[in-house]
This record gives C-alpha cells, structure tokens and sequence, in this order.
C-alpha cells in the first residue's frame, strides 16, 4: 500500500463514500467461492476489507481463480510468478483483468490495477469477481465450482426468425422514431433568411 497521509475535505468524504459501498457479506461469500474455485491449495483470509485486500493483492489468487475456470492446458495465465517485487505482482491483477475480460466480463465491470494494489476501491474489486461468477455460472461449462445460487446468472439472447413476408413487410413501414408522415406538409413555412412577422 502507498504511504500516504490522512485526507482531508471533500477527497476524505469521496474516499468514504466509495468505503461504504463495501460488502461484508458478499466478501464472505466471494472468498467461499475463490476458496471452492481454486481448491485446497488457497488458504481463507481473516475477515474484513484489509485482510481481503492483502489476500489478493500480489495477484497469485487471482491468477490461480481465472486458470480454474478454464480447461486443462488451455489457462490464459500460462506461468504464475512467486515474485513479491511490486510490479510483478502488479503484473499477475493486469493478467487476471485482462483473462476477465477475454472471459465475457464487460469492461465496464472491471476494477483498475491501483483499485486492488492501493486499496482505493475494494468494492470495485467486488464487482469484479461478482460479474465473473455470473459468467462462470451462465457458461455452464462444468468448469464452476461451488454454489450456483451464488450468483445470478446472465440473460442469454433470444433469436427471433422471420419469414420472408414479415421482412417485406417490416420495410414498407415508416417506424415512429423517424417520425409520422401523415399529415404533415411545409404550408405556412417560410425560407431560410426570410423575416417574421410577430404581431
């Protein structure tokens, strides 16, 4: 974590406001699944934001969670580094982020590196590891563990089919966002640089 001091004004209260939107629930929700995702060789944090922070913070769990939930041989994350030099565990969040990604996690749904690293934004974090959860359900490929019930599952889309005829027809309507032409017509309208007359 950086070594800064405290904050004061209106980035203490911003800095508060983003710690509210916490959760310590869904933390011990998330750390059953990590812990059933990845197996036996990931060991439980003690509860609390700090402790969750610190346990994913050199990016080995994070790394070890999206590689579980591929198949044998076909992990994102070909090599995990013991490094505990800084900006290679910096390396092992970025690889995670983008393996999210690749994953089907939106990117609006991805937390930045300093999120986790600094501790800036930890529900960010949160939000994160919620979405690939749902994802990992939604697949639906064998490769989730733990309970299903945790996350919500994603909609999938609905192909509608349509004949020939209905396509036809669907072209010769003018939609009601373009507007409506009936009725209408220019009477009454003056050119562009013609005078009003105001009465």
């Amino acid at each position: 974590m950086a070594n800064r001091g405290p904050s004061y004004g209106l980035s203490r209260e911003v800095q508060e406001k983003i710690e509210q939107k916490y959760d310590p629930d869904l933390e011990q929700r998330l750390v059953d699944w990590i812990v059933a995702q990845c197996g036996g060789s990931v060991e439980k944090p003690p509860a609390g934001r700090e402790d969750f922070q610190k346990w994913l913070m050199d990016g080995t769990v994070l790394c070890r969670l999206i590689n579980s939930l591929y198949p044998k041989g076909k992990e994102p994350v070909k090599k995990i580094s013991e490094s505990q030099m800084a900006f290679k565990q910096m390396e092992k969040i970025s690889q995670f982020l983008q393996a999210a990604e690749a994953y089907g996690v939106t990117k609006t749904d991805i937390f930045q590196t300093v999120d986790l690293w600094e501790g800036k934004d930890m529900a960010a974090v949160q939000r994160t590891l919620m979405a690939l959860g749902s994802v990992a359900v939604t697949n639906d490929d064998g490769l989730y563990k733990g309970d299903p019930d945790w996350f919500h599952r994603k909609a999938q889309g609905y192909r509608r089919e349509f004949t020939e005829e209905q396509l036809r027809q669907g072209r010769s309507l003018i939609s009601l966002q373009m507007g409506s032409n009936r009725g209408a017509s220019q009477s009454g309208m003056t050119g562009y640089g013609m005078h009003r007359q105001i009465m």
